[in-house]
C-alpha cells in the first residue's frame, strides 16, 4: 500500500511536534560530520520551542509541514524580506530551512517541499529564491543543483565553537 503525503501550512499548535521532527532531522543530517557538543549547542540555541514560536510569529516567516497520515515527516520554512537572514531583497524569497527525516529521503518528498516554496514565491511574485547550505553537505548541494540552484556566494555560520561556511545558492523563478 502506498502512503499519501500532504503539505500543509503549519499552525501554532503544530510547533511541539514540528520541533521534535526538526530536532531529529537535524541530528540525522549533521551529527556524522560535526562534534557532538557543537550539534547540541546549536540545537539548544536554534531548535527550542521558544525559538520556533518566535520564528513562527515573525512577520514574513511561513512554515509548511509535510505529513503522512498525522505524522510530520518534513518541513520547510520560508522567509520574505523582513525575516530574511542575508539577502534582504524584496524580489526574493529565502528558503530558511528544508528538512526531511532520513527514512523518507529518496522518495521525491524533498522536491515536494521545494516545489511548495517555489509556488509560494510565485504567489508572492518573487523573481528568485535563495538559501544557505553547509559547504560540507554534498547530498543537499547536489539536490539543490539538480533543481536549478547555483552558488552565488557564501557566509559564515556560527556552529558551537566553530565558524563554518554556508554556500548561498539561488534559482530564478
Amino acid at each position: 500500500m502506498s502512503k499519501s503525503y500532504r503539505i500543509l501550512k503549519s499552525e501554532l499548535p503544530d510547533l511541539p511536534e514540528l520541533l521534535n521532527m526538526a530536532q531529529k532531522a537535524f541530528i540525522e543530517a549533521f551529527t556524522a560530520n560535526n562534534k557532538p557538543e557543537n550539534v547540541k549547542a546549536y540545537l539548544d540555541e536554534a531548535f527550542t520551542l521558544d525559538q520556533f514560536r518566535k520564528e513562527y510569529q515573525t512577520q514574513g516567516s511561513t512554515f509548511y509541514k509535510l505529513v503522512t497520515g498525522t505524522r510530520i515527516i518534513g518541513y520547510t520554512k520560508v522567509n520574505l524580506t523582513p525575516a530574511q537572514t542575508d539577502v534582504h531583497d524584496p524580489e526574493s524569497l529565502e528558503i530558511a530551512r528544508l528538512y526531511l527525516l532520513d527514512e523518507f529521503i529518496g522518495l521525491g518528498l524533498g522536491k515536494m517541499l521545494l516545489d511548495q516554496a517555489i509556488d509560494f514565491a510565485k504567489q508572492k511574485q518573487k523573481k528568485y529564491i535563495w538559501l544557505g547550505v553547509w559547504e560540507h553537505n554534498p547530498r543537499a548541494i547536489s539536490f539543490y543543483e539538480r533543481n536549478g540552484f547555483e552558488k552565488f556566494g557564501s557566509h559564515p555560520f556560527p556552529f558551537g565553537d566553530e565558524l563554518q561556511t554556508d554556500w548561498l545558492m539561488r534559482k530564478e523563478i
